[in-house]
């Protein structure tokens, strides 16, 4: 176990075999020094730091019908919301003065927001802010209509595969179309945007094959950014009575996605926090680089619920700047507040 953790670590890539063996047997060997590695490899690519940015939701109004997903159409429950561009430039106001210098627009898959209305808000966005990148996380669109978002000024796209297993995609999504899902992300690389996929752990269903899969595909595709959290059950979906995926899964894969590939964003999400108090801490130290805390507005942010149990205040709250830092701090690592680009897009290394 110790001679493949170190292979990975100089490498930084293992067959498929490898990575098996790994994931079948680290959390009864060698799960400390997958984290040692994976923390040595993040000091060495990016040092300490760990980069900020602020989290804008701004709609909860889907057309996907997405099995493990709260805001899915299908749930009545809801109480949907669309952000206007004012209230969007009032969190942008806010994260700008207190510090912020990216600003990642996330949303479901909403037929409202039009290419023109995204359009608009990046525009307005830019004219106040031209030294702040912008992240959209809207979901599926055309090549024509993601080319068109770059062309505005869109430094960054975010879209998680969920999972590279074709078996478990088609069985947790309805009318998601896993070919279309790959293709998109090609063509936001091929584009030039910072390219963030990503998956969850712990989906139903779901086994060693399958992680090793996402792995597998991350390196292949070599993503910017790899957003990884754990499957958390929501009470309005036929997942509610599942169990949530693990802290421990889900802190292992971070590790091992850091040994694969050093150079990209890691974030440390929320759904880490939810799981754990001191989730967000613990991710960092396997390797994540990267915290998104909460810029919408208080009064819609229950609203935007993926997930039971989603937290969006204190630390996971972006006004909490202060207590963020010191919670950064007292696990050894410094907040940086720039755009925190990927070096390796940054540099062409």
């Amino acid at each position: 176990m110790l001679e493949l953790i170190d292979k990975l670590y100089k490498k930084n890539y293992l067959e498929k075999e490898q990575l098996l063996y790994i994931l079948n047997h680290i959390e009864v060997y060698g799960k400390d020094h997958l984290i040692k590695r994976a923390h040595e490899t993040r000091m060495k690519t990016y040092g300490n730091k760990v980069y900020i940015r602020g989290l804008i939701e701004i709609t909860n109004h889907c057309k996907m019908d997405c099995k493990y997903c709260g805001i899915n159409i299908y749930n009545k429950n809801v109480d949907r919301y669309r952000l206007t561009l004012e209230e969007i430039l009032i969190c942008c106001e806010l994260g700008y003065r207190l510090g912020y210098r990216t600003f990642v627009l996330q949303g479901g898959e909403d037929s409202y927001f039009r290419d023109d209305i995204i359009v608009d808000i990046v525009k307005s966005i830019k004219s106040k802010y031209p030294d702040v990148a912008i992240t959209l996380s809207i979901g599926e669109k055309s090549y024509e209509s993601y080319k068109k978002y770059y062309e505005t000024g869109v430094d960054r796209y975010l879209l998680r595969h969920e999972t590279a297993s074709r078996r478990l995609f088609e069985k947790i999504h309805i009318s998601s179309s896993y070919d279309n899902r790959m293709k998109s992300l090609l063509n936001l690389k091929e584009i030039g945007y910072q390219v963030g996929a990503g998956f969850m752990v712990g989906i139903p269903d779901q086994n060693k094959e399958d992680l090793a899969e996402d792995i597998i595909f991350l390196k292949k595709l070599d993503p910017e950014m790899v957003g990884i959290g754990p499957f958390i059950p929501h009470r309005s979906t036929i997942y509610k009575s599942e169990k949530s995926g693990t802290l421990e899964d889900t802190i292992t894969m971070l590790a091992l996605t850091r040994l694969y590939l050093p150079y990209v964003l890691l974030p440390s999400t929320t759904a880490l926090g939810s799981i754990d108090p001191k989730g967000r801490e613990k991710g960092l130290m396997a390797g994540a680089n990267v915290i998104m805390p909460n810029l919408s507005p208080k009064s819609v942010r229950d609203k935007y619920a993926l997930y039971d149990g989603k937290v969006s205040f204190g630390y996971e709250g972006a006004e909490s700047i202060d207590c963020i830092r010191s919670k950064i701090n007292s696990v050894g690592f410094q907040l940086d507040m720039s755009r925190g680009d990927n070096i390796k897009w940054r540099t062409n290394i």
